[in-house]
């Protein structure tokens, strides 16, 4: 009898979870009086997601949640990730409390969720992926989603921050052994809410990529945002109830997801599904080169990963250990060239910057760009600042104090940042609009001014000096913007010592300033230079006709009061010679630079004896003629004693000097 009555029962547990359950259901909700098993499955409305057990590479079994019809198995979802059940007998069941449970063989939980007043409990998958606790079917009200507990995969819709209401933080957490092992790994993708917005990853406590702040877009550090042609649109909300980064799809037949793996020492990927090669395509990933990595660049240093090596300091800063940037290692980062003075310090516009870390920040979100860098000029602590929000012309303010670090330059993308600078080493470049707007309409004005208005003055003045000019009547035919004598005494400050650049037999070299802002370095000719009036024609002449990157531009001339200028664009670096032989710049000058520096030299060469109209032979042709523009570009200069050969002539006699 009592066997009779123990298959009896046994047969009735079967005959409930027949009823009740299918052991593959396609139902997409567990009720109160069901129970799932594990053969048995949930499935959302379209098919999309699908809610089971899943084995690990051990024996060990896991409730979860991944895409249906997609092989291989893509899990994005684990519940007891840290406690499994070790065999086949666990079954997920609606508690006692109006929570869910699941249980091991003995009947013992594993995992639950948290408890609730519900009377009428009900488990739904829905077709986001997110599996929800709701009081009745009809509820919209949930009491508890797996959307508030991510692991290491965040979908479409989910939030991944902070909620101050309820103290919840959502972050992803990689697998220990990604596609094997689903237990908690060493690699987390968390947001930091102080400062502005940014997401870290890290490996244990150590961060290896930070994204750089929201900027209303897009993060900082992730152009590649911009670049998303898979109708994904990202978002971010800030306000006294949370910070959340979440993003959208609008093809709704599209799967994207972002994931934290454990593979290639910490990644954090984007795949999208693509249904002809039927994979998941890794859309982009991070960190994906040398600059990604966390302070890559020490304080102060900027990352480019087109350059080599990819460490550089700005504008006004120097390598702290020159020896070991010269050996690829920049995590040292830059040192000031001169102290900061508060009163007459001014601010170096950097463009296309991912900005500096913002854990220690001052924001304001209503100020303007300019209140913003007014405020940073009269506080002293102030090292940079810029626009929090890039959206319709920019708006908002964010103040650095302290160091600067973890900046990347791109090409294209990135923001606008204003860094402190000494005023001595801020040279032509100005932190506000107004400046900036000066040095493009001066551009501007030097093209139409100079060519309209100088010209013509030119003109008339040496109508008036043609009986003392000889053959520099003959200099109008140029059609050059001609400047005046007294522009170019302006620009030089009477050509001050203090502006002057290089000597030579021909004269002497002075930097100068135009009224509109405008750089420009100016040969004067010496009355007893060895060039008369027909080498500085044919130097004018060929350098007029000539377009080429690695030739110096020549801006105009000037033929006034017996005196000989010639007006050309300004480099930065001066002569090659000035560089390669003084033993404390000549470290900027690693083999790669000087490989680069000689392939441009030979460009120009090419340029001048093969491919100009003309056939040109530089015939003095020195270290000291090849110029270097702020990023180490060589140009030759110096064309006064250049011979024009004809097209078919091959041989005459000239010298070239190598020293």
């Amino acid at each position: 009898m009592r066997v009779f009555f123990t298959r009896l029962n046994s047969l009735i547990i079967i005959l409930i979870c027949f009823f009740f359950i299918a052991p593959s259901t396609s139902f997409d909700t567990l009720t109160g009086t069901q129970i799932l098993t594990t053969n048995q499955t949930l499935l959302s409305e379209n098919q999309t997601f699908v809610l089971g057990f899943f084995r690990g590479s051990n024996t060990n079994y896991y409730l979860g949640i991944w895409y249906n019809n997609i092989n291989p198995q893509t899990i994005v979802w684990v519940a007891n990730r840290d406690n499994p059940i070790d065999n086949s007998k666990g079954y997920l069941k609606i508690g006692d409390n109006g929570n869910f449970v699941l249980l091991n063989s003995s009947g013992n939980p594993a995992w639950s969720s948290n408890q609730t007043s519900a009377k009428n409990p009900v488990l739904q998958l829905l077709e986001t992926g997110n599996l929800v606790l709701k009081d009745s079917e009809q509820s919209n009200n949930y009491l508890w989603q797996s959307f508030d507990y991510p692991t290491d995969t965040l979908l479409p819709g989910m939030k991944l921050g902070w909620n101050f209401d309820t103290g919840i933080e959502k972050h992803l957490t990689s697998w220990k052994v990604t596609g094997e092992d689903p237990s908690s790994g060493d690699y987390t993708f968390k947001l930091d809410y102080r400062g502005l917005p940014e997401i870290f990853l890290r490996t244990n406590q150590t961060i290896i990529y930070q994204t750089g702040p929201w900027n209303g877009e897009r993060f900082s550090g992730v152009p590649e945002m911009d670049t998303d042609t898979h109708s994904i649109v990202f978002s971010f909300s800030d306000d006294a109830h949370g910070a959340f980064y979440s993003f959208s799809i609008g093809n709704a037949s599209l799967l994207s997801r972002l994931t934290v793996t454990s593979d290639s020492d910490g990644e954090l990927q984007r795949r999208t599904w693509i249904e002809s090669s039927e994979s998941w395509n890794k859309f982009w990933y991070k960190p994906a080169d040398q600059c990604d990595h966390y302070r890559e660049c020490g304080p102060y240093g900027v990352c480019d990963n087109n350059a080599s090596p990819v460490c550089t300091c700005m504008k006004g800063f120097s390598p702290k250990n020159p020896q070991a940037w010269n050996l690829r290692d920049g995590s040292g980062g830059c040192v000031r060239n001169t102290g900061l003075n508060c009163s007459t310090d001014k601010f170096l516009h950097l463009e296309n910057m991912k900005l500096p870390e913002t854990s220690s920040v001052f924001i304001n979100k209503s100020m303007t760009l300019d209140e913003c860098g007014s405020l940073c000029k009269r506080n002293c602590s102030c090292t940079a600042y810029a626009n929090i929000d890039i959206r319709n012309g920019g708006s908002g303010c964010v103040m650095w104090i302290g160091q600067l670090f973890d900046m990347n330059v791109y090409h294209t993308d990135g923001q606008d940042l204003y860094v402190r600078l000494a005023a001595a080493d801020i040279g032509s470049t100005s932190s506000s609009k107004n400046r900036r707007a000066v040095l493009a309409t001066g551009i501007t004005l030097s093209a139409l001014v100079l060519v309209l208005g100088v010209v013509a003055i030119c003109y008339l003045r040496k109508k008036r000096q043609q009986s003392s000019r000889g053959d520099e009547r003959n200099m109008e035919d140029l059609k050059l913007p001609m400047f005046d004598f007294d522009t170019l005494t302006m620009a030089t400050n009477n050509f001050s010592q203090d502006n002057k650049l290089g000597e030579g037999g021909f004269g002497i070299v002075y930097r100068g300033r135009l009224i509109e802002g405008q750089e420009i370095a100016i040969k004067r000719l010496s009355e007893n230079s060895g060039q008369g009036i027909n080498e500085f024609k044919n130097e004018i002449k060929l350098i007029a006709k000539l377009q080429h990157r690695n030739l110096v531009r020549l801006l105009g001339c000037c033929i006034e009061k017996n005196e000989k200028m010639v007006v050309y664009e300004y480099m930065e670096n001066r002569g090659l010679d000035s560089i390669l032989f003084d033993k404390s710049k000549n470290l900027l000058l690693n083999w790669e630079k000087r490989f680069n520096i000689i392939c441009g030299i030979a460009r120009g060469l090419l340029y001048l004896h093969q491919d100009s109209r003309f056939r040109i032979i530089h015939r003095d042709l020195k270290i000291s003629n090849i110029l270097l523009d702020i990023e180490m570009n060589p140009k030759i200069s110096d064309f006064g004693m250049a011979r024009i050969f004809d097209k078919d002539q091959t041989q005459e006699n000239t010298w070239l000097y190598v020293s």
